[in-house]
């Protein structure tokens, strides 16, 4: 396994268009300096922000950035809570979660950081314990997965690429999207986000959540928007075709809200 292993895979998947996208991933991407309402601005790739902004927030009560580190779309969320709001950056990993703490404190006006709070539970076994479901209006799920531009980019790791990778992914992406919409409380928004290549770990998970929880999930259309590919249940952005920005994959759910 290796390169051209990893080479087949995605020229199956992108036909003639596998060697322009595959050299526009091997360019810088199309960072932007992020700085609305913030102590100083944050580099972070432009599609990460609209990921962001695409959460729809509440007036009030709890948000959940479930896989928050490095910071960069909590920074953009937190920029944009109201008061009456606060925000759970949850990270898994302990090392991660340090640099988060650290990029929130930097960056954060001290009210908006006197509102955010840093955690490291499982985010994929969250939702199975009943006390938590319900419990945040709005969820950015960004989650971990196959980074094919880094992988590129790491001999290392492009010589060890296996196909194998995708279906792990693709199954702990899952659990953490179910998981997330049983914490959503009804009504509530779910931003659905990756950087990955394949539908697998893209539209998939987000079918599979229209088809356990059916009519309580809801498809919450993203607008058009320059460089954004329409999928079947959200938007790609790919960098041979935006200008440099992703890959990022968005998709936007809702929760039904509760009748009466």
């Amino acid at each position: 396994m290796g390169e051209r292993e990893f080479d087949e895979r995605f020229a199956g998947l992108f036909g003639e268009r596998w060697p322009g996208l595959r050299a526009a991933l091997l360019e810088p991407g199309d960072s932007v300096d992020f700085g609305d309402g913030l102590l100083e601005p944050y580099r972070l790739d432009s599609a990460s922000v609209v990921a962001a902004k695409a959460l729809r927030l509440p007036e009030s009560g709890e948000i959940l950035d479930a896989c928050a580190a490095p910071g960069g779309k909590s920074l953009v969320i937190g920029s944009r809570m109201g008061q009456g709001t606060r925000m759970l950056c949850n990270e898994l990993s302990s090392d991660r979660r340090r640099r988060l703490s650290d990029v929130l404190d930097r960056h954060l006006s001290p009210g908006t950081r006197s509102r955010v709070t840093v955690s490291g539970f499982d985010a994929a076994a969250a939702g199975g314990r009943v006390c938590e479901r319900g419990r945040f209006a709005a969820i950015l799920l960004d989650a971990p997965c196959s980074s094919e531009r880094h992988v590129l980019k790491d001999a290392s790791a492009l010589g060890a690429w296996m196909p194998a990778r995708i279906k792990f992914l693709s199954r702990r992406q899952w659990s953490l999207l179910s998981s997330a919409f049983l914490l959503l409380a009804p009504g509530g928004s779910l931003v659905y986000a990756t950087c990955a290549l394949s539908p697998e770990e893209n539209d998939s998970p987000v079918r599979r959540l229209f088809e356990k929880y059916g009519d309580d999930a809801l498809l919450d259309p993203l607008p058009d928007a320059d460089g954004a590919e329409r999928t079947v249940y959200g938007v790609h952005y790919l960098p041979d075709r935006a200008a440099g920005a992703g890959p990022l994959y968005v998709a936007r759910v809702t929760k039904r809200p509760t009748a009466g």
